[in-house]
């Protein structure tokens, strides 16, 4: 395993970092982890180097206004002398916050889920301009000041999804330690994007990287031109391989997460970790990875990462797989099929059409997606008039 400076911290982090928010689940329900198979993939991640684990309040959860089962999960995956060979990431809920007292009452609760005295890499989650300005105005600075002090965390940070200039704002306001930031070859200019990844590194902060696969997009039935080109390079790689080389390629890059699900995912991605020194990429590798950019970014209409942060719906409309089956229409050029799987594949509920506009999914998108006329174009597109 590789491992880069984090930073101000001074700490030495894996390059790979394990995400615990797409764990193994049960039947399909994101609150049951399958802690058996999740646990063997963390600890063989761990045993073969990886020593970052981020996790979040809500994440494997049933919504946003209480903890889900990620946190509690690591808690348990760390017994047996892991936790002491890791760096525990988590996050405060800020969409939770109302007053300077519901910090500290998260940040314990947190401490008792994750089963830990010390938090390594606080961040305070989500950031945008509006979660940042009530808590600038409840004194977000004055409890991560405590925080270390009473040694409750090591290192503060933030994740963020706005424009570069709120970001540029927010690094600027505190004394970080360190930033997580949505950054892969297609979205190289959205939100902080590159432009950020500079700027924070350069104000000597770490930078994590979330959403390196864009939920899976980068790899899940990639567009034929795309796979050909590939096919013809030099050195043959998957998908997944070509991403992650196109994050650790950049010095910046501090360490790239990834949501695994599988015991294949960890092993691939720690066998592809394995070269990701900085700048180790050739030229024709680099225009390769912006020849997908530009097919891709030709072909997507939704933004959506599957982050599952719109769900759950209150009348139960799967977004992320309504706008997986409307992208994937247009990625590989047959609509047709993709009216077949939308309709055989979607109940009822779970359709466009069953949307009632509440407009609650769209309070939480990281990607400031208009849901819910979006979800009007996939239902023109892709629903039958039985």
């Amino acid at each position: 395993m590789l491992y880069r400076k984090f930073g101000k911290t001074n700490e030495e982090v894996s390059v790979l970092g394990f995400g615990c928010m797409r764990l193994p689940v049960i039947d399909g329900d994101q609150t049951k982890i399958d802690e058996e198979k999740a646990i063997k993939m963390i600890r063989h991640a761990i045993d073969n180097g990886v020593n970052y684990i981020d996790t979040a309040y809500p994440y494997h959860g049933a919504g946003f206004d209480k903890g889900g089962e990620s946190e509690p999960f690591v808690g348990k995956a760390l017994k047996d002398g892991y936790r002491e060979r890791v760096k525990i990431a988590t996050k405060l809920p800020s969409w939770l916050v109302q007053t300077r007292e519901d910090m500290d009452r998260l940040l314990d609760e947190q401490l008792k889920r994750i089963q830990t005295d010390v938090i390594d890499f606080y961040l305070v989650h989500t950031l945008n301009k509006s979660l940042w300005a009530n808590l600038k105005k409840l004194g977000i600075d004055e409890f991560l000041d405590k925080a270390i002090k009473d040694g409750k965390i090591k290192h503060a940070g933030f994740s963020f999804h706005d424009d570069i200039d709120t970001f540029k704002e927010i690094v600027d306001y505190y004394d970080w330690s360190f930033c997580q930031i949505q950054y892969n070859y297609l979205d190289e200019n959205y939100q902080a994007g590159k432009e950020g990844l500079e700027y924070a590194a350069n104000k000597g902060l770490g930078v994590a990287i979330m959403e390196p696969l864009r939920g899976g997009s980068l790899v899940k039935k990639m567009p034929k031109e795309i796979l050909d080109a590939w096919n013809e390079a030099p050195v043959i790689r998957t998908p997944a391989q070509w991403a992650l080389r196109w994050l650790w390629n950049h010095p910046e890059v501090s360490v790239v997460l990834s949501g695994m699900t599988e015991m294949e995912h960890v092993e691939d991605n720690i066998n592809t970790a394995k070269e990701g020194e900085a700048n180790s990429l050739n030229e024709k590798e680099v225009d390769l990875i912006d020849f997908a950019k530009k097919v891709f970014k030709e072909k997507m209409k939704v933004n959506c990462t599957a982050c599952r942060y719109c769900m759950p719906c209150p009348v139960g409309v799967d977004i992320p797989q309504n706008f997986a089956l409307y992208n994937n229409g247009y990625l590989f050029d047959n609509i047709e099929n993709a009216k077949m799987q939308y309709n055989m594949l979607l109940g009822k509920e779970a359709k466009a059409s069953n949307c009632v506009e509440c407009g609650k999914c769209e309070k939480h998108c990281p990607q400031n997606i208009a849901i819910r006329e979006e979800l009007k174009k996939v239902k023109e597109v892709l629903e039958l008039n039985l």
